[in-house]
C-alpha cells in the first residue's frame, strides 16, 4: 500500500492537531510535518518531501495563497516533477474570490474547514491520483466570472493550439462544468475514452490538474459567449 505523506499549515494548532488525528488514523495516510504559517511552511517543503499540503488560506504574515505560489515555484525550479506536492486549500469562507485565486496559485483543491472527516480524507486521496477537488458547482461559478468579462480580455493561450478537434470539444465541456460523464454522453465516447483525451489535453497544455486545464479555457476564452459549441 502507498502511504501517502501529508503536510499541515494553519496557525490554529487546535486545528492541526484535528487534522493529524483524522488523518494518522488512517492506514494509507501520514502527517510528515506541520507549519504555522506561510513562510514557514515554504522553508519546510523546500526540505521535507511531500506528497499532499492541507493549506490554510487566511494566516497572519504571508497567507496560503503566497505560500501555495512560491511552493509549487520553488518545485518547479528545482526540477521536482510529479514529486512537487500537490497542495488543497483549506477556507473557513465559501468565498469565489479565494477560489479563483487558489486555483491561479496553483492549489489543486479547494475545501471548506467543516467539511466532514470523510470528504476531506476522500480528498487527499483524489488529489493524490492527480484530480481536482474542487466541485463542478464551483466550476460554474467559475465560469459566470468568466462569462461577465468583457470579451476584449481573453486571448487564446498558444497551447490550446496543440489540441486535436476532439479534445478541444472535451476541454470546452470541461470548462462549462461537466464531469467525465457527462462529456460521455454528449459526445458518444466512453468514459475511459473521455478519461484518456482528459489526460492528452493536461499533458499538452501542461497543467497540474483538471481544474488548472478549465482555469486556462476559461481564460482563453473557450466559453465566452457567442464561443463555437463543443
Amino acid at each position: 500500500m502507498t502511504e501517502i505523506r501529508v503536510v499541515l499549515v494553519d496557525d490554529q494548532q487546535l486545528v492541526r492537531a484535528g487534522l493529524a488525528m483524522v488523518i494518522n488514523a488512517q492506514d494509507d495516510l501520514r502527517v510528515v510535518a506541520e507549519a504555522g504559517g506561510g513562510a514557514e511552511a515554504v522553508a519546510l517543503l523546500a526540505r521535507t518531501p511531500a506528497d499532499i499540503v492541507l493549506m490554510d488560506v487566511r494566516m497572519p504574515g504571508m497567507d496560503g495563497l503566497e505560500a501555495t505560489r512560491r511552493i509549487l515555484a520553488d518545485a518547479d525550479a528545482r526540477g521536482l516533477g510529479e514529486a512537487t506536492p500537490k497542495i488543497v486549500m483549506l477556507t473557513t469562507y465559501d468565498v469565489d474570490e479565494y477560489l479563483l485565486s487558489a486555483i491561479r496559485a496553483g492549489a489543486s483543491g479547494f475545501l471548506l474547514k467543516n467539511a466532514p472527516p470523510e470528504d476531506l480524507l476522500a480528498a487527499v486521496r483524489t488529489v493524490f491520483t492527480g484530480d481536482a477537488v474542487i466541485a463542478p458547482s464551483a466550476t460554474r461559478r467559475l465560469l459566470g466570472h468568466v462569462a461577465a468579462t468583457p470579451a476584449v480580455h481573453f486571448e487564446e493561450d498558444p497551447r490550446i493550439r496543440l489540441l486535436t478537434d476532439r479534445e478541444r470539444e472535451v476541454l470546452t465541456l470541461m470548462a462549462r462544468g461537466s464531469s467525465n460523464a457527462e462529456i460521455s454522453a454528449a459526445l458518444y465516447l466512453s468514459e475511459t475514452t473521455v478519461k484518456t483525451h482528459v489526460r492528452h489535453i493536461l499533458a499538452k497544455l501542461r497543467v497540474r490538474d483538471r481544474v488548472q486545464a478549465v482555469v486556462l479555457a476559461h481564460e482563453s476564452g473557450l466559453t465566452r459567449p457567442g464561443a463555437p459549441d463543443a
